[in-house]
């Protein structure tokens, strides 16, 4: 009765019987940086938020210490969400900014970390998040956040996912570090070793994709993430990966495509919505869509809200999950639909 009622309701929004029973499967919400909608991101607090909001799965960005230890932080830089510069003023590099992979497990243990934002004005990228420099957080290790879900999905009963995400894995080598063997040595350790396994792996790089897939031979579920033409995360050619040849390369090697917004709604002309292409040609491909990224506080000008713009790609565009940095709203938009909990 309750899947009946709430067809009944889809098609009240135009929405096509076979689309809306696509979306009341097996979709997923991804919990962006943790709660990061509600606390500072990748700290362990956002991660046990996520958790006890019912995200499907958690995302880890994932950069190297000096010493080669995973720790958690979306950008290979500590000067966005920390106080490396006020606390080690003199590591600074001649481009003036402040790099992990500079910075030993233990220093790095010694930062303060705040809510993001932009380090040559001191303010907050999201002014209406939580306070900057209140209480008390810290930058993770991989190993601990593993730690932390794994105990979470014990003691609840869930079965929480994982997320990771190896970020520029050409430029740690150049550093003279191999991220991506670390990273796969610690999912393995974990239980993370299949596509049966509670994860997907993603990386916006290319060739460090097919890399892990041929060369490494990790067996899990692998994610293509999709910039923009001129990405500075990797020389990945995302324009030429759009493409139906593309999609075909990336679908021999990986499970699914987290492409940006605009890749797949383009905007609104005359009422209407725009939509490439991208969604339908990658499903015929049997690829997963995962398009990033959903915030409250951050609309695309052509809706009013985060439920107006989760119906528009779950049940418009049909999209398989979506990074959120609102993940409880994500949930409940997709329990309103019928998806069972």
């Amino acid at each position: 009765m309750k899947m009946r009622t709430n067809l009944l309701s889809a098609l009240s929004l135009g929405v096509a019987a076979s689309n809306f029973l696509a979306v009341a499967g097996e979709k997923i919400i991804i919990a962006h940086r943790g709660a990061s909608g509600y606390l500072p991101e990748h700290t362990l607090e956002a991660v046990a938020m996520a958790h006890a909001m019912d995200a499907d799965y958690i995302e880890q960005d994932i950069v190297l210490t000096k010493d080669g230890v995973p720790v958690v932080l979306h950008d290979i830089h500590l000067d966005t969400v920390s106080d490396a510069a006020k606390r080690f003023p003199d590591r600074k590099r001649n481009d003036g900014r402040f790099y992990a992979i500079d910075f030993t497990l233990s220093e790095i243990r010694q930062l303060r970390v705040t809510e993001r934002f932009d380090p040559k004005t001191g303010q907050p990228v999201y002014e209406s998040r939580f306070p900057m420099w209140r209480s008390s957080f810290e930058i993770p290790t991989f190993e601990e956040e593993l730690q932390l879900i794994q105990g979470l999905n014990q003691s609840t009963g869930k079965e929480t996912g994982i997320y990771p995400e190896i970020k520029a894995p050409a430029w740690h080598r150049q550093q003279g570090q191999d991220i991506t063997r670390i990273v796969l040595e610690l999912l393995a350790r974990y239980g993370y070793r299949t596509k049966s396994d509670k994860i997907y792996l993603q990386c916006f790089d290319f060739e460090e994709l097919k890399r892990i897939r041929n060369q490494l031979g990790y067996r899990g579920k692998l994610v293509q993430l999709i910039g923009e033409k001129n990405s500075a995360e990797s020389p990945t050619d995302y324009n030429w990966l759009r493409t139906r040849e593309g999609l075909s390369a990336i679908a021999k090697v990986a499970d699914g495509i987290g492409p940006a917004l605009p890749q797949v709604v383009t905007g609104k002309v005359n009422a209407e919505f725009r939509f490439t292409d991208l969604v339908q040609h990658a499903h015929k491909l049997k690829l997963e869509v995962h398009p990033y990224t959903f915030r409250a506080d951050a609309l695309p000008e052509y809706v009013l809200s985060l439920e107006e713009l989760f119906h528009l790609f779950f049940l418009k565009a049909g999209v398989d999950g979506v990074f959120t940095d609102q993940s409880d709203q994500g949930v409940a938009f997709l329990r309103s639909l019928g998806q069972s909990d």
